[in-house]
């Protein structure tokens, strides 16, 4: 399993073609919220597994994940947990 393309971390490399510099704010605060949904897929993952499951059993079935990373792209782009905006604006500070 490619790691780049679970995290989308191909976003953040700089392409000729679209004539975007790779610190553009819009590509920051995508980054920052694919980080923000792979984290919080992480803890989803982690919920069904450790305790018997909040869909049913404990077993990963692709479905079951699917509907995970869809969830956890979807509270993303909602504001999630608030840490794509404070991952975004510290990225913003650091230069």
């Amino acid at each position: 399993m490619d790691i780049a393309s679970v995290a989308g971390v191909s976003a953040l490399a700089p392409s000729s073609a679209e004539g975007k510099r790779p610190d553009d704010p819009a590509k920051v605060r995508e980054a920052a919220q694919q980080f923000e949904a792979l984290l919080i897929g992480q803890l989803l993952r982690e919920a069904r597994t450790g305790g018997g499951g909040w869909l049913g059993s404990g077993d990963g079935d692709c479905a079951t994940e699917f509907g995970e990373q869809q969830l956890a792209e979807a509270m993303a782009k909602g504001g999630g947990l608030g840490l794509a905006d404070l991952i975004a604006s510290g990225l913003k500070t650091a230069k």
